[in-house]
């Protein structure tokens, strides 16, 4: 197995010193980075593509969960904190795994096992071979924060996303939450083979597509599993017939 890419992001050095020695032992992790704020380890993660990032939640200016936010594509997360309510708020938000300060020996090894175990899967293993891909793969994820909610969002989960300006409405696992990002943002992100624009307000993912409706004048109505009616524009109405052979 290729060595795990790992980046420490804490605004204390000692801190990251200790994640540092915890790791030597454990030769299939690799340090190719540390940041001591979210800005840094933006620059760093866009540049780097880390497998995983040993995060600390409460820093200066913005915090560990600002950081997730502000990233199209979000590595595997072990959480460190120095406070309780934050290790269970990551904990809610199904964090691969959070550790408290200072951490204990027996903790850290159960978490790495965690990540070993995780990246054996095979859709990590997708994840891992296409993170250079410009567009997001479904086994990818996302972290939205959404005022104190939080959610790790894996792409293929998401059915629908809706236009509310420049926020859009993401619809998941039963769930809804809300993010600073347009239509426009999403399009370039998603996977054209997965996700389609119906119109001006609604991206669609296909595999959530339960049955295509006509309408007058050549439209079509999607119906998806979750239940969701929805009208496809005429212009993409037309285009939608092209790639389905309709």
């Amino acid at each position: 197995m290729k060595k795990i890419r790992v980046i420490l992001i804490d605004d204390e050095r000692s801190a990251r010193a200790e994640v540092r020695l915890a790791l030597l032992p454990h030769s299939d992790f690799e340090i190719i980075a540390e940041a001591s704020n979210a800005d840094e380890a933006q620059e760093q993660i866009k540049t780097l593509q880390p497998d995983l990032l040993f995060l600390d939640i409460q820093m200066p200016e913005k915090s560990g969960f600002d950081l997730l936010e502000s990233l199209n594509r979000v590595p595997l997360v072990i959480f460190t904190t120095a406070f309780d309510q934050y290790a269970v708020q990551a904990f809610e938000i199904n964090a691969l795994d959070y550790l408290t300060k200072p951490v204990r020996e027996e903790r850290f090894v159960k978490a790495l096992e965690r990540i070993r175990d995780r990246i054996r899967t095979d859709a990590m293993v997708h994840q891992m071979t296409t993170a250079e891909s410009t567009r997001l793969t479904t086994d990818q994820q996302l972290f939205v924060k959404d005022g104190v909610h939080y959610y790790f969002i894996r792409v293929g989960d998401i059915s629908l996303i809706e236009s509310l300006e420049n926020y859009s409405r993401i619809y998941f696992n039963s769930k809804k939450t809300y993010q600073k990002r347009s239509l426009n943002q999403w399009e370039e992100l998603l996977d054209v083979t997965l996700f389609f624009r119906i119109s001006r307000t609604h991206i669609v993912n296909r595999s959530y597509i339960k049955d295509v409706h006509r309408l007058p004048k050549g439209k079509l109505q999607l119906e998806l599993t979750t239940g969701q009616r929805l009208d496809v524009s005429s212009r993409q109405s037309v285009k939608f017939k092209k790639i389905n052979s309709l």
